[in-house]
């Protein structure tokens, strides 16, 4: 290992702070000697809590988007299929913006905090079209298109801000802003419910609309990226035999790899295909669960529950899953996760047959707890593998794996209900989330570090 002679850390805006360059004996390069403190003037705490609140402000746009299907329809005069058509939309456009946008950031184009504030306008935008364009192209346009870019931009960087600020302990703290992103929209669920009728839907998504922005702007505003090579100054370099804790089980990537590099390994293209299979099961589940309770019979109340219980748990459990994987390593957890949102999809189809509101929101829980947990844990061994410096474009491109999953996950999957019914439909959810975990079991970091076992 060799340091490099002490500078003047160009980036930090405290006078007089100090780094080193320290390369391992992988030739990895960690800046280390400046506090989150000399860089910020404050916590890096920060950069967690304030990513979390803006994903529970867009979280309304996917998780409670379902449950305010019915109203949109009888107000604009839209078929199921319009409504699951704009949903997938909006999918295909927030995924498919992260790998531009990370390049941007990467490149020096767009600043992270630039990158919200455009979020939070078009995200304002999209809610102003759902609700006064009754033409359903041009609903798909504002919310679908435009929404789904502005989400995808609050999205991409609030993930990529708290990696690049945790490169020793991620899989906790992406885990938990990852996790606002699902159980942000509870409160809306139950709005879109029980007080979102034809008679007030332009004043509620207005005031959603207005939410999001006030929000994310006043988050946005205290965004900043590390130094590249960053490494927190109260903690060790990882040096080979002596790592213990996460970075045991999780040894940080060999290398800075670009996104190039990263593909050729092989590594990253495996991702993408895990990512497009588990998240079109998970996309499925949010776009469909309610309509199933509907349609078996069970009451308002029941379907809303369903829809509540998936997204709280969706919630929590990508902060818990992200500490597990802190403990157990990211790839075992993984493979658990994807196994659990195979087997919920078996499950729901079971307390349909059996009629059982109790059995139906137990599998809504694991439904939930599956279909949101992979998303941080795909975020964390990103940069396990291919390092930081580089990581809002190489997790934009695993990432974009979602934009493939929202067309058969919503889209595609009414079609597949239409010709099987529900129970062949998630029967096939369930085939396909047991495949992605075959897949995850290939995964390994490239260039030969080795987790603790």
């Amino acid at each position: 290992m060799t340091a490099e002679p002490i500078a003047a850390g160009n980036n930090a805006p405290a006078a007089g702070a100090k780094y080193r360059e320290i390369t391992d004996e992988h030739g990895r390069v960690y800046r280390v000697g400046e506090t989150d403190r000399d860089i910020l003037g404050h916590s890096r705490k920060f950069m967690v809590y304030l990513p979390w609140v803006a994903m529970m402000a867009i979280s309304v746009s996917e998780y409670a988007f379902g449950s305010a299907e019915d109203t949109l329809s009888h107000a604009h005069g839209w078929t199921q299929s319009n409504t699951f058509w704009i949903l997938s939309v909006w999918v295909f456009f927030q995924a498919g913006i992260a790998f531009p946008a990370g390049w941007l950031r990467e490149k020096g184009v767009l600043s992270a905090r630039r990158a919200m504030y455009a979020g939070s306008l078009l995200c304002l935008f999209s809610f102003l079209a759902l609700s006064h364009l009754d033409n359903v192209w041009l609903a798909i346009l504002g919310f679908g298109v435009i929404g789904g870019l502005g989400s995808g931009l609050v999205y991409s960087t609030c993930i990529n801000m708290v990696g690049k600020w945790f490169p020793e302990r991620r899989g906790a703290r992406t885990g938990f802003v990852n996790g606002g992103f699902a159980y942000g929209s509870l409160p809306f669920i139950f709005i879109f419910n029980y007080g979102f009728d034809t008679a007030n839907y332009h004043r509620v998504l207005d005031l959603i609309g207005c939410y999001i922005l006030v929000v994310v702007l006043a988050c946005a505003f205290f965004f900043r990226d590390p130094p590249k090579n960053w490494w927190p100054a109260n903690v060790g370099v990882p040096t080979r035999g002596t790592s213990t804790g996460s970075l045991a089980k999780n040894p940080p990537a060999v290398r800075q790899y670009t996104p190039k590099e990263a593909i050729r390994t092989g590594m990253l293209p495996l991702m993408w295909i895990s990512v497009v299979m588990t998240a079109g099961v998970s996309i499925f589940g949010i776009s469909f669960q309610v309509d199933f309770a509907k349609e078996i019979g069970f009451g308002p109340l029941v379907a809303a529950s369903s829809m509540g219980v998936m997204a709280v748990i969706n919630g929590v459990g990508r902060g818990v899953v992200g500490w597990l994987s802190d403990k157990w390593g990211r790839k075992p957890t993984l493979v658990f996760v994807i196994v659990v949102l195979g087997l919920a999809q078996f499950g729901v189809i079971w307390a349909g047959d059996l009629k059982s509101e109790w059995l139906f929101l137990f599998f809504a829980f694991l439904s939930g707890f599956g279909g949101g947990a992979f998303y941080p844990l795909f975020a964390a061994l990103t940069p396990d593998y291919f390092g930081e410096n580089y990581n809002a474009t190489n997790y934009g491109l695993v990432y974009s794996g979602k934009l493939i999953s929202g067309l058969f996950g919503g889209g595609l999957g009414s079609m597949v209900v239409a010709a099987w019914g529900y129970n062949g439909a998630y029967a096939l959810a369930g085939g396909v989330s047991m495949a992605a975990a075959a897949l995850a079991l290939l995964l390994r970091q490239p260039g030969g570090r080795q987790a603790v076992t």
